[in-house]
């Protein structure tokens, strides 16, 4: 899981931006950190957004017998807990994280890196990891599919076939 970690979210939210910052000068934290206003914001969006992605691994990792790594993906479907409002959870965790890192830093290229990575995650999904969910779980990942948003959450949870409730 440690690998996992340091590959997948250490890219997005370290490396690259890292990278970025680097590349435009900003070296290491800009022409100034935000304000005390922007901060509080950054830090509104950072805490929930990391409570999130540690719980959506804890359910990938507990519910599903895998990770969130293409390499080690979960062996059973994970329809619970923030998936049974959102296919996406565990992404929208980042891209809240990367728009933290934009204000705290008050920096137009990594609110830029936030709309990219959205993007290139946006079509990952529909041409790729929606395909292979299709082929892996079948009937009752095309009705979850079908019931539930990708990026934007719904008001009531996603009560998959057989469910009881218990």
């Amino acid at each position: 899981m440690t690998k996992t970690v340091l590959i997948l979210p250490g890219t997005a939210l370290i490396y690259i931006p890292i990278l970025i910052q680097w590349f435009s000068e900003r070296w290491p934290f800009g022409a100034s950190v935000g304000t005390r206003l922007q901060l509080a914001v950054a830090v509104m969006l950072a805490v929930p957004a990391l409570v999130l992605a540690a719980y959506t691994m804890k359910l990938f990792v507990r519910d599903g017998h895998g990770t969130p790594a293409p390499w080690d993906p979960p062996q059973r479907f994970v329809v619970s807990g923030p998936y049974r409002f959102v296919r996406n959870p565990m992404l929208s965790s980042v891209i809240l994280m990367i728009l933290a890192e934009a204000v705290a830093l008050n920096s137009p290229l990594l609110l830029g890196w936030a709309l990219v990575f959205f993007l290139l995650n946006t079509l990952y999904f529909i041409f790729i990891e929606e395909p292979g969910l299709e082929r892996r779980f079948g009937e009752d990942y095309r009705k979850y599919k079908a019931a539930v948003p990708r990026w934007v959450a719904m008001l009531r949870p996603y009560e998959p076939a057989g469910d009881n409730g218990s």
